[in-house]
């Protein structure tokens, strides 16, 4: 048990080198993740139900007696990303899939990572589990609308499909999760250890199945693609940082928000794309979910270093 209880640990603690080891081994022999063509949606449904399981119901509730500042955080998110998104796509010469795919991303909520890699600086966990719940539950709604909108100049788009499928792989599992909390109180060291590990196993296979389904595609639109995705992934923290300025929040607030507002749910815009549009329209989501790990994983080590020097500043 003991083993098992530190390979899990191992898996949660070390997303982002798993993600990328994942993407690139996809590339290289892409047969061995299209086995998963037909259960992708499955893996991340149970994203949703490991954050559900460990999600602090009393700490959310403490955090949402503030509603003006989640309120503040989540219509940023919704706001300020789509917009983004739907600029980086037009500015390089891509396929309208793979535009979609930007828009996609960039209208879904905050990354469930995102949580821990504020944990891990020190940044307002409470906040930041509020503004990824939040979003999350307003999601349903809010992403298929947004991708309509800014999508439909694009490609055609169905609203209806979209919110179903965000409702059976984002509500429904996320609330079994939660229903299931007081009948693993006895165990609550196990499955707070147990559930960050299977998100992150399914995380790494939704990505890299996406990579391996586009492993041609990437090496005609790769670049512009791997440029378009560090650019919005930046832009996203940034306006994150200096919208939190603007906002009069804190330093540790500003960091929390800049995290929320960079790291997106790719999962879920590569889980929408693969089952309502195409393996291209994917791409901009598998990569995206590599490369902001890999930069908030950093901000991380770096903040963990600098801490009193940024986080303790106002």
């Amino acid at each position: 048990m003991r083993w098992f209880l530190l390979t899990c640990s191992l898996l949660s603690r070390q997303l982002a080198p798993l993600t990328l080891l994942g993407a690139i081994a996809a590339y290289l022999y892409p047969p061995a993740f299209l086995v998963f063509r037909s259960s992708f949606l499955w893996f991340f449904a149970a994203t949703m139900f490991a954050l559900g399981v460990v999600l602090d119901i009393d700490e959310l509730h403490r955090t949402l007696r503030q509603p003006g500042r989640v309120g503040l955080g989540v219509l940023t998110q919704f706001v300020v990303m789509p917009v983004l998104g739907f600029a980086v796509a037009m500015l390089a010469p891509l396929p309208d899939a793979v535009r979609l795919g930007f828009i996609i991303v960039a209208c879904a909520p905050g990354a469930m990572a995102s949580n821990v890699i504020v944990y891990l600086a020190g940044g307002r966990v409470a906040y930041s589990v509020a503004l990824t719940t939040v979003a999350t539950f307003l999601s349903p709604v809010v992403t298929p609308l947004l991708v309509k909108w800014l999508g439909g100049a694009i490609l055609h788009i169905e609203f209806w499909p979209m919110l179903w499928t965000i409702v059976l792989t984002v509500v429904l599992p996320l609330w079994v999760g939660i229903t299931l909390q007081r009948y693993l109180r006895a165990h609550r060291a196990l499955t707070e250890t147990l559930a960050p590990a299977v998100a992150a196993l399914a995380i790494v296979v939704i990505c890299s199945y996406a990579v391996a389904a586009n492993q041609a595609r990437l090496a005609a639109v790769g670049g512009w693609v791997i440029a378009m995705v560090i650019l919005l992934n930046a832009l996203g923290y940034l306006a994150g940082w200096y919208l939190g300025r603007l906002y009069r929040f804190d330093a540790s607030y500003r960091f929390t928000l800049a995290i929320e507002i960079g790291m997106q749910n790719a999962g879920l815009g590569v889980a929408l794309a693969l089952r309502h549009f195409s393996p291209e329209a994917a791409l901009p989501g598998a990569l995206f979910a590599v490369w902001c790990i890999l930069t908030a994983a950093g901000a991380s080590a770096w903040l963990q270093r600098y801490r009193g020097l940024v986080l303790g500043s106002e």
